[in-house]
C-alpha cells in the first residue's frame, strides 16, 4: 500500500500538487463602501479595500488583507497572515495561528485584530 501524501498548508502544497491559496483569480477581492457579504474563502486570500464593509469569511482563508477604514471581517480560519492597513478596522478569527501585521497601528491608528473561541 502506498504512503498517503500529506498536505502542508504552510508550504501551500497539497496532495494533488495544487497550490493552496494561490494568488490568482481564486482570491476574493471586495472593493466598495458598505458591502455586507458572506463568502467562502476556499483556501485563498481575502482582500478588502474600502470603508464600512462587513464580511463573514467561511472555511479557510490563506490570508486576510484589509485597506481603508471601518471594515469588519469575521473569519472561520486564517492560515498564513492577517495584514491591516488604515484605521478603525476589525478582524475577528476563530481558528489558525496567522502572523498579525497591523500596519495602521504602526502609524498611530487604532485597529482590532483578535482570536475568539470558535
Amino acid at each position: 500500500m502506498a504512503e498517503p501524501e500529506i498536505c502542508n498548508p504552510y508550504a501551500r502544497q497539497c496532495a494533488d500538487n495544487g497550490i493552496v491559496g494561490g494568488h490568482d483569480a481564486a482570491d476574493t477581492h471586495i472593493t466598495g463602501i458598505g458591502v455586507v457579504d458572506t463568502i467562502d474563502c476556499k483556501n485563498a486570500t481575502l482582500l478588502i479595500n474600502g470603508a464600512n464593509n462587513r464580511i463573514t469569511a467561511l472555511g479557510t482563508c490563506w490570508a486576510v488583507t484589509m485597506q481603508g477604514n471601518g471594515n469588519v471581517v469575521i473569519a472561520d480560519n486564517v492560515v498564513n497572515d492577517i495584514t491591516v492597513y488604515g484605521w478603525d478596522q476589525q478582524v475577528v478569527y476563530k481558528n489558525g495561528s496567522p502572523a498579525i501585521l497591523d500596519r495602521g497601528h504602526e502609524l498611530g491608528m487604532t485597529n482590532s485584530i483578535s482570536r475568539v473561541p470558535a
